[in-house]
């Protein structure tokens, strides 16, 4: 796969990006903005429906999400809002702990030292989302690990 054309209009490089509905987008973006650090990127939509939005993480990466609609309740892929969960990878959990804390995040797991290295808390957004961070980076892929 040629990804020259990618780095020459700023595209970031394949990654996985988790997506979420939500029942009131808008204030959620707001919301992970502000407790959590994400950029948004993009929100497409009107009025209180948001179509689609990207909210960058800026270490790499980031989420996708938008409005929870009716016509969700007949598609098996739409997630129910407030069923998300991800680990998003930070290098000062402490200081994104205080940000959510200042934020009025919940926080579900206060910040600890796991047993595997990594620095770790865990908090639920308004509309019930879980939110883990921390240090833990992952093990480097075994050689050939290729897709």
């Amino acid at each position: 796969m040629d990804t020259s054309d990618a780095a020459d209009d700023m595209t970031p490089a394949p990654q996985v990006w988790p997506s979420l509905r939500a029942r009131e987008a808008r204030p959620l973006i707001r919301f992970l903005v502000e407790a959590f650090g994400f950029e948004e990127t993009v929100v497409y939509g009107e009025g209180d429906r948001v179509d689609h939005a990207q909210l960058s993480w800026p270490p790499g990466g980031g989420v996708m999400l938008g409005s929870a609609r009716e016509e969700d309740a007949d598609d098996d892929c739409a997630l129910a809002p407030g069923s998300f969960g991800a680990y998003v990878v930070t290098d000062d959990p402490d200081a994104l702990c205080a940000r959510a804390k200042a934020a009025g995040a919940e926080i579900i797991r206060e910040l600890t030292d796991t047993d595997y290295g990594s620095r770790d808390f865990a908090a639920r957004d308004p509309e019930g989302n879980r939110w883990f961070f921390g240090t833990y980076r992952g093990e480097p892929r075994k050689a050939g690990g290729t897709a």
